[in-house]
């Protein structure tokens, strides 16, 4: 299937996605949790998330980070009070700073945490989006915050896609161990 572009769809790739993340991580072998993620000796992997996150914790703060800035931002604009979606002083030309802020955050998060943390607000994105309707999560203009793109957009940004990337890093990483 391809971007999910209604309510239905947006919800099964979400949680399929999520399911399909859950069995990689719990699968993953002792080395793999241990093993830093080193990208370094692949030319292709180019992004600076390639280089930022360094395990599995990263991964998960990172996507909850992600949720966290959909909550805020759809709740803070309901609520009538004026919010984007990445907040100052980042935008959308600096976000990869932000990112790096999210993992130094974390630090000292355990892993055990992070994953309590990611499934809640994984949760939380879904209930959030099956309060709005099809025509409010992918009709555009029905909220003059979202701007030109539709409200679901983000919503499959920081699920369905975002799951998406975070089981490739961990497959490259499953890779890497075993070919060392």
């Amino acid at each position: 299937m391809g971007r999910p572009t209604s309510k239905t769809d947006l919800l099964t790739v979400a949680e399929a996605n999520y399911e399909k993340l859950n069995i990689l991580i719990s699968e993953m072998t002792e080395k793999e949790l241990a093993t830093p993620f080193d990208f370094s000796n692949d030319e292709k992997k180019k992004e600076a998330h390639w280089k930022r996150d360094k395990n599995l914790r990263d991964i998960l703060i990172h996507l909850y980070e992600w949720h966290q800035l959909l909550l805020k931002w759809v709740h803070s604009n309901l609520n009538g009070t004026e919010a984007t979606f990445i907040p100052a002083p980042y935008n959308w030309k600096t976000y990869g700073d932000m990112n790096v802020e999210f993992v130094k955050k974390h630090q000292s998060t355990s892993l055990e945490d992070a994953k309590n943390m990611f499934e809640k607000s994984h949760s939380d994105i879904m209930n959030l989006a099956k309060s709005f309707s099809n025509e409010e999560l992918f009709s555009k203009g029905v909220y003059k915050w979202v701007g030109s793109n539709a409200l679901g957009s983000y919503f499959v940004s920081v699920t369905a896609s975002h799951y998406d990337w975070a089981m490739k890093k961990l497959k490259a990483h499953k890779r890497n161990c075993a070919s060392n």
